[in-house]
């Protein structure tokens, strides 16, 4: 294995526990392996509003990976770097043919600094407003994702389903909601997004090691010279590992930091 020069972890399921927070244990890794002149990354699902609290309470300051890869944040300035647009146009034409594919399905619309959503959308907590009675309303602007939930369908198969639909013109993604997935440009994941932060920081690819817990996280441990997967993690991104680390309850993130640190 090449030296590693940059440690990019997935957020949900991973480096966060069950309830959401960052341990002691977990800070205290991050901070020693910056002290070894180690950068770290948060390389995550979630959009750039939902990370600035997750990134003091770890004592992350650098760039992170955000919305599965379409956008690249600098904490620290809080600035959007980068952003893998979703067309409007695109994303009409999408909402249509998903739609009649699935007329049960309700839409949620992100646009990095906020989310509009239909009322038959499940309550994200953090975004309580606004409501619409359709998404068109929405589709307009900087779009950086749709998001899909069915009342009867389970992710995985909702995703099969929504392939067939949207086809190669979009990226249809799988970040662990419950009957919920997310349609990006195509060609956005992870791994692009992980690239194009390695670019910024003059780091190759063999000298990442990467951590994830469900199928999105896939092409960022394939793009990684090392790829950890958490106990807890989907049988796919298991059996895609290097190896396994402990379940994100037991800061198995932290753990492996504190053996590639010595």
């Amino acid at each position: 294995m090449a030296p590693i020069r940059l440690i990019a972890s997935d957020l949900d399921g991973t480096l966060l526990r069950s309830d959401g927070t960052i341990s002691a244990r977990t800070r205290d890794a991050i901070r020693a392996a910056e002290d070894r002149g180690i950068a770290f990354a948060f390389v995550t699902a979630r959009p750039p509003r939902y990370i600035e609290g997750l990134a003091e309470a770890a004592g992350v300051t650098g760039m992170a990976v955000c919305s599965n890869g379409a956008i690249l944040y600098d904490i620290a300035r809080r600035a959007v770097l980068h952003h893998e647009r979703l067309a409007p146009e695109l994303a009409r034409e999408l909402t249509a043919a998903l739609r009649e594919a699935l007329p049960e399905i309700a839409f949620a619309v992100e646009h990095g600094d906020s989310l509009g959503y239909e009322p038959r959308f499940p309550v994200f907590p953090e975004d309580a407003e606004p409501r619409v009675d359709h998404i068109h309303a929405f589709l307009d602007g900087d779009l950086v994702k749709l998001l899909l939930h069915h009342p009867e369908h389970e992710a995985e198969v909702l995703g099969t389903l929504a392939r067939d639909a949207v086809g190669e013109r979009a990226q249809v993604i799988h970040s662990g909601g419950p009957r919920i997935i997310e349609i990006a440009a195509a060609g956005v994941s992870k791994a692009t997004g992980l690239a194009r932060l390695c670019d910024e920081l003059k780091i190759d690819g063999s000298e990442v090691i990467a951590f994830g817990d469900m199928p999105n996280d896939l092409p960022m441990l394939h793009f990684a010279g090392h790829a950890v997967a958490v106990a807890n993690a989907h049988p796919e991104v298991l059996a895609a590992a290097d190896e396994v680390a402990l379940s994100n309850d037991e800061d198995g993130v932290a753990r492996r930091i504190e053996t590639l640190l010595g």
